[in-house]
């Protein structure tokens, strides 16, 4: 059972994540106003007689504008940014306007407001500067399909990838050969003009071509590569009439490709990284110690298919539970003379676990689904569910998920907790956890349960988090 204690300490150790990683604080850390200089990060930029247009789109962008205008004011010539739904922070901006839009689907919303934004560049000369500010969901806040291809058809590709497994740099491949503000190709319509961009990162390794599918970056990706991706999750044949023809056009060459590295109308864009699931895993790893753990970053490139990733989170879960036993019983013989096949095949002699108890362990990053069931849930709440079966009977383990934004897949559950006796307490609600699984339910069963972490809509967005927590009482046989 999980007790009050674990949940707040889960609660505290998630909230020192989230706030490390809080937008405000980000740009405000990296734009500083000096008389007529703007510096963003280390760049200077001159704005004497120049115009400074703020744009946008992404969770974290309405927090992101309410932030620059506090710092920048007056200066700002006009502005425009596009959220989801829920983010927007609630804060009057008289010189950004905070436009609410689709996600993880594009909408009408998500095209009107890309207009609106363009709308904003033509006239534009060489000393004028686009600030841009750019988080996570930006694929589907900022889009305007190519000519063609309309944004039903869009919508429904989208939808169809989004539940296929693939990764988001996959999903992205397609998406930025759909758009026309994509891959680097809204630096054209900003040209002339600098372009600074401010980026918070919802992507391991914060790759600028994927973040967003990379609006001012070099896209190294081809319509070929597109085609690929469709090949390979087996949606070649369920690909809308127009999107298809496109893509043939573009893989023969006759449609221009997005933008590649060397392009003219990328020579005067700078990117910024202002925060990153690092920043918030190391400041979740810090609180740890400071609350009397033995604290560990295993990693911040946290991928795989979320049900794998779950088991294998357990089993690194019980490594130290079992490495904890070891150092107590002396030797590998008497631990496993006393505990019959729980320490079998596992090498603790050669692998032992870096940390005693009590540990926590923390990772970053972010898996995926593949949906073939009709239930309903995230890639947070399926790993824990994973991980739950796979930790059945293991006490003093505790497994907790976060999707850093607030939103995990298409509920309001951010994520879940999980301990070894999860499954037995949904056994006796009348609930097959196993099936669950199988049929991607994960959402119904935490509900059940009291087990959902649920945070509303956060602000922020540096992909997931999740917590590996060993305590410190004997280990029950």
């Amino acid at each position: 059972m999980i007790d009050h204690v674990q949940r707040a300490l889960v609660q505290d150790l998630f909230h020192t994540g989230l706030s490390a990683a809080d937008p405000a604080q980000a740009v405000t850390a990296h734009l500083r106003l000096e008389q007529d200089t703007l510096f963003v990060g280390t760049r200077a930029y001159n704005l004497a007689g120049a115009r400074l247009v703020v744009i946008g789109a992404g969770k974290a962008t309405g927090t992101m504008a309410a932030a620059t205008e506090a710092l920048l004011g007056e200066r700002i010539t006009a502005g425009w940014v596009n959220v989801r739904q829920g983010y927007d922070p609630g804060v009057p901006m008289r010189r950004i306007h905070v436009h609410v839009a689709g996600h993880p689907i594009p909408d009408e919303a998500s095209v009107a407001g890309t207009q609106q934004i363009l709308d904003l560049l033509p006239g534009l000369e060489d000393d004028d500067l686009v600030l841009i500010l750019l988080s996570g969901g930006a694929s589907a806040l900022l889009e305007l399909p190519v000519p063609g291809v309309g944004l039903e058809e869009v919508q429904r590709l989208t939808n169809v990838l989004l539940r296929s497994g693939a990764t988001i740099a996959e999903v992205n491949t397609v998406r930025k050969h759909l758009s026309q503000v994509k891959g680097g190709q809204l630096a054209r319509w900003a040209g002339p003009a600098q372009v600074a961009v401010l980026v918070l990162s919802d992507v391991v390794g914060s790759p600028l071509d994927v973040i967003g599918s990379g609006p001012c970056a070099p896209d190294p990706t081809t319509y070929a590569d597109a085609w690929d991706v469709l090949e390979h999750y087996g949606l070649v044949e369920a690909l809308p009439v127009d999107v298809r023809a496109h893509l043939t056009r573009g893989r023969r060459g006759e449609v221009a490709e997005t933008v590649k590295p060397g392009d003219p109308a990328l020579a005067r864009v700078v990117h910024t990284i202002i925060a990153d699931n690092t920043v918030a895993a190391h400041a979740v790893v810090r609180r740890a110690q400071e609350l009397g753990y033995q604290a560990l970053l295993l990693t911040t490139s946290l991928e795989g298919e979320a049900r794998e990733v779950g088991r294998v989170l357990a089993a690194l879960a019980k490594q130290v539970a079992c490495y904890d036993v070891l150092l107590t019983l002396g030797s590998l013989a008497q631990a496993e003379a006393a505990s019959g096949d729980r320490f079998a095949g596992q090498g603790l002699a050669a692998n032992g676990a870096p940390l005693g108890w009590p540990a926590v362990l923390v990772c970053g990053g972010e898996t995926t689904v593949t949906v073939r069931g009709p239930g309903r849930g995230g890639r947070n709440q399926e790993l824990a569910l994973a991980a739950a079966l796979a930790l059945e009977g293991w006490p003093d383990i505790l497994v907790a998920t976060l999707a850093t934004d607030g939103t995990d897949g298409s509920t309001d559950a951010a994520g879940a907790i999980v301990t070894g006796d999860t499954a037995s307490r949904a056994r006796a609600l009348g609930l097959n956890p196993a099936a669950h699984l199988v049929l991607n339910d994960s959402y119904p069963l935490f509900a059940a349960l009291g087990d959902l972490i649920q945070t509303g809509p956060t602000g922020t967005n540096v992909n997931d988090l999740a917590l590996l927590m060993v305590g410190d009482r004997a280990i029950k046989r």
